[in-house]
């Protein structure tokens, strides 16, 4: 009987609707009292002999059959409507949640057990709110009434009836708090098992190229195997939870109709009154009845409540303090002041002392080995965590003094994993800007250097891609990732590996051409191949999460440090390129 906190929680969304569908659904019970009434008295006055008000009772029992069709299919609608205002309004506030948490959770937590928490959870939540809470509410008050009805008509029923129905209603929760445990063993299985397929699925091209599928297919059958164990052990104290309500119901309802007929051999009640305690005994234990079908149907959300509370009540890596808004005049000046930042269970820091500038209005290019901090400075600038010393400032303010969303849409990121929904191209490049003209996504597109790949398609931009853009390249995508950032505007431009997927010809010409189109940002561009940086207004170097060196493509070179390496790398592995 005991409601989970987060399944309440869930419940006052839809607290008017809910409280119709209850009303609704105790009339329904109500029609039930009615027909066993209007059964009694006609029974008894068939076995008087009595026939002239039999024609009207069966009217009279056929017109509450009617209108408990009604009421019973107005509670349906109402209750469906609940609940999916439920599950969308639950829904909304985990993916809102999931955003503020950011990339920072998704690390850390499975993408499979996050969809499993955000459909199967949320749609158990749903059956469990429009289902089995009003039925719950009708089984702890209209039993009483009925019992109060007996009490009146025989109350020799009640010592068979009120311990049936006490037994009933209090006998299976004293195994609730083994059922919570099965519960979330089999959800915590299901989950797990949900996050290994999807990872299976989004990864068959890896598993194929390395001759894993077999090995990942029997890793797959024993967490189904798992997961079976897991329903079977949580079905079997449901069970027993089930046999103790039907052994008391089936008790109680003997009880009384051998006290009915005792009543009914001494004398000591009418035959309207036996027919009636017959009949009404059968219905004080509907509700319970009812009661145990409906929680079958949202065990589900019982199961994932503890997981969708986890979800919803995680702490983001980051506090959305600032309340400035990120609106610029003019393109930000950026500064790293000396910034340093560990991984939660790293030994060493990922950058430790980093201090440099970037320009109003420039593009400063960030280039070191793998490993040197790189990435991490990015993630530090869109505060999907804060630096433990120092401090980084857009036109002289602190990030931090910033409202979160208002930070990240002043700042367009195009990565290496870039990421295209199943939608037209023009949908996911009017992701960034839902006004923008078609003139507007030709531009972008042009400057991007794809406009003429997209052009040739059969149906153009209203081409619809395959899911994560599986049907066009890795440079195709990549160059659309920079298209829809470009047509963002926003004041600060941050190109991470953006073109790593396309080949250097057609490298140098995209950052030439967008060299042309980024005047009034301020552009960050990381990238391991030089090309797409030796024309940067500055150069960072990072090492070992340091900063080696600072300064033009030119000086650097000649400087002899870290850069000059990596220069000669670059020739090295274009002259040993195949031809």
């Amino acid at each position: 009987m005991i409601v989970h906190p987060e399944l309440r929680r869930a419940a006052r969304r839809a607290r008017r609707p809910l409280l119709t569908a209850t009303l609704l659904q105790g009339t329904v019970t109500l029609t039930h009292l009615a027909q066993a009434a209007l059964l009694a008295v006609a029974l008894a006055d068939l076995a008087r002999g009595d026939t002239g008000r039999l024609p009207w009772l069966l009217a009279a029992v056929l017109a509450v059959v009617a209108a408990r069709a009604g009421l019973a299919l107005g509670q349906r609608r109402i209750a469906t409507r609940a609940g999916a205002r439920v599950r969308v309004a639950l829904r909304d506030e985990l993916l809102a949640h999931l955003g503020r948490l950011g990339p920072a959770h998704l690390s850390s937590a499975r993408a499979g057990a996050v969809r499993t928490t955000l459909v199967d959870g949320v749609e158990g939540v749903d059956a469990y709110v429009s289902r089995y809470l009003p039925q719950l509410l009708v089984t702890v008050t209209l039993p009483p009434l009925v019992l109060a009805v007996l009490a009146v008509v025989e109350p020799w029923a009640l010592p068979g009836l009120v311990p049936a129905l006490l037994l009933a209603l209090c006998g299976p929760r004293a195994w609730d708090r083994l059922l919570a445990a099965r519960g979330k063993e089999h959800w915590d299985t299901y989950e797990g098992l949900g996050a290994d397929y999807l990872e299976a699925l989004q990864g068959m091209p890896a598993l194929r190229a390395a001759g894993a599928v077999g090995r990942t297919r029997t890793r797959l059958e024993v967490r189904s195997a798992a997961l079976h164990r897991a329903t079977v052990a949580k079905l079997r104290v449901s069970l027993v939870d089930t046999g103790i309500t039907d052994l008391a119901v089936q008790g109680g309802t003997a009880a009384a109709a051998l006290l009915a007929c005792w009543s009914a051999a001494t004398g000591s009640t009418t035959a309207t009154g036996t027919y009636l305690v017959l009949l009404l005994a059968s219905e004080c234990f509907r509700p319970v009845r009812d009661l145990a079908r409906e929680w079958h149907a949202g065990y589900l959300g019982v199961s994932a409540a503890d997981g969708l509370a986890a979800l919803r009540t995680a702490e983001p890596a980051v506090r959305d303090t600032g309340t400035a808004p990120a609106r610029w005049a003019a393109p930000p000046e950026l500064r790293f002041e000396d910034v340093t930042f560990t991984y939660d269970g790293a030994q060493a820091p990922a950058v430790q002392g980093v201090s440099f500038t970037a320009a109003a209005g420039r593009t400063t290019a960030i280039v070191g080995p793998s490993g040197a901090g790189k990435s991490t400075l990015l993630a530090l600038l869109l505060r999907h965590h804060d630096p433990q010393q120092g401090r980084i400032t857009l036109d002289g303010r602190r990030t931090t003094e910033y409202a979160l969303d208002s930070l990240r849409q002043g700042i367009a990121v195009v990565s290496q994993e870039t990421y295209l929904f199943h939608a037209t191209i023009a949908d996911n490049l009017r992701l960034a800007r839902p006004d923008a003209t078609d003139d507007d996504l030709t531009r972008a597109t042009r400057v991007a250097g794809v406009h003429d790949e997209i052009a040739a398609l059969p149906d153009g931009y209203a081409t619809v891609l395959g899911e994560r853009g599986a049907t066009l390249s890795g440079g195709q995508r990549q160059r659309l990732a920079l298209a829809r950032a470009l047509l963002a505007d926003a004041p600060v431009l941050v190109l991470d590996e953006a073109t790593s997927s396309v080949d250097e010809r057609r490298e140098a010409d995209i950052v030439r051409e967008l060299s042309k189109a980024a005047s009034g940002r301020t552009v960050l561009v990381v990238a391991h191949r030089l090309a797409a940086v030796r024309h940067a207004d500055r150069i960072v170097v990072l090492d070992a999460g340091r900063v080696d060196a600072v300064g033009e493509h030119a000086v650097l070179v000649e400087a002899g440090s870290v850069y000059t390496r990596l220069v000669e790398a670059g020739h090295a592995h274009r002259e040993g390129a195949p031809a």
